[in-house]
């Protein structure tokens, strides 16, 4: 390994811990988002529509965010604003006595993601080049997700010691602020993360065709992939799982999503987009298991959501990250999760409101939406071998 790969490897690693902290932040909250909401009064529907708006937000920022971090080159400015935000949410969270004020401290969480995803990301893919996009989204969405998996156990272990749920917000205060500790340490030892593409061609172009497939095709993933705040809603009102044990389950699904992006990024170098393939079918068996089974069944379940995600999450940005030039790479994140993001809102939405009347039709529509996407993979993979 040059040089130039092992600085590569290390800004991923030093994001990717970052990374972790911030993960444990946010997602131990989001693994008692449902409950925390429904304890404080708010029914499936408007548990459903906040997780959903969360995400139209969180994402429909991302392309106006990625375009500036684009246009100006400044990526370190939105990436730690950004991390500012959504960390110091998260703990604020111990101070909400109503479900609208804890449901506007959801959405600014997604929101502070918003400004310093697509930036994150942008960086990510220049280390790319060095040591495989698959590898470096793989091991980023990995530490991500190990992140996810001690997170949700604080919360339980909160929980399972009588505490509130805010007691166990509070606690999130000390990993959000390692977070932006970290971050701030980064941007002091990688100024100029786009000097590990150095030597790259840039092409001043727009977005490629197949990227809209990818990016279409990804919204229909987006509509069928419920949020775990309604899946953890369902738990605690068909008494399926005790609520104690939720963050536990949701901390195994992400332990096993991480070890499902680093299978799948290896995977994605070696095989290239096909692979993608595999991690749709698998994400879409999660909603009849989840919602159909008992409790052996149901936590299958969320384990099958877990790797789909974190399969579907890397993998994504992985191909996206080979297919857009260096200098639109933000632009092109930010389009992407923009569009991501409003499908994810108006399929949760959706599937809150189904809850309500059938779980049928919501199993029904989960499984059709993310399969829909299947021939749009196959044509964007069809359309960047015939353009390569």
């Amino acid at each position: 390994m040059n040089k130039t790969a092992q600085s590569a490897f290390r800004f991923v690693l030093v994001l990717g811990i970052a990374n972790l902290f911030a993960d444990m932040t946010y997602e131990g909250a989001r693994s008692v988002t449902g409950p925390f909401l429904g304890s404080l009064g708010a029914n499936a529907a408007v548990i459903g529509f906040t997780a959903g708006f969360g995400e139209l937000i969180g994402h429909g920022l991302r392309s106006l965010s990625g375009l500036i971090s684009d246009r100006t080159g400044k990526y370190w400015i939105a990436t730690i604003t950004g991390y500012c935000i959504n960390m110091l949410a998260v703990p604020a969270l111990a101070l909400a006595g109503n479900w609208p004020l804890a449901a506007g401290l959801v959405v600014a969480e997604r929101t502070g993601r918003a400004i310093r995803k697509p930036s994150t990301d942008a960086m990510l893919s220049f280390a790319g080049k060095q040591i495989g996009h698959g590898w470096v989204f793989g091991l980023n969405e990995a530490l991500d997700q190990a992140g996810a998996t001690i997170g949700p156990l604080l919360i339980s272990l909160n929980l399972f010691q009588h505490r509130s749920y805010q007691h166990g917000f509070a606690i999130l205060l000390l990993p959000a602020l390692v977070t932006i500790a970290i971050i701030c340490a980064a941007r002091h030892f990688f100024p100029h993360p786009h000097q590990l593409e150095a030597g790259v061609e840039i092409h001043p172009t727009g977005l490629p065709l197949s990227y809209w497939l990818y990016v279409a095709a990804g919204a229909f993933v987006a509509a069928g992939f419920a949020d775990f705040s309604l899946i953890a809603y369902h738990f605690q009102h068909s008494g399926t799982i005790r609520v104690e044990l939720i963050p536990v389950l949701y901390a195994v699904a992400m332990l096993m999503g991480s070890i499902g992006a680093l299978v799948f990024g290896k995977l994605l170098d070696r095989m290239g987009p096909r692979v993608l393939f595999v991690a749709i079918i698998l994400g879409a068996l999660f909603a009849p298991l989840v919602f159909f089974g008992g409790i052996t069944t149901a936590a299958i379940g969320v384990v099958v959501w877990g790797i789909g995600l974190a399969a579907q999450g890397s993998s994504l940005r992985a191909v996206l990250s080979t297919i857009i030039s260096r200098n639109k790479r933000g632009t092109g994140f930010g389009v992407f999760d923009m569009v991501f993001g409003i499908a994810w809102f108006i399929g949760s939405w959706i599937m809150g409101l189904l809850y309500d009347h059938s779980l049928f039709t919501l199993v029904v529509f989960s499984v059709v939406m993310q399969l829909l996407a299947l021939p749009l993979f196959f044509l964007a993979r069809a359309r960047t071998q015939a353009t390569t």
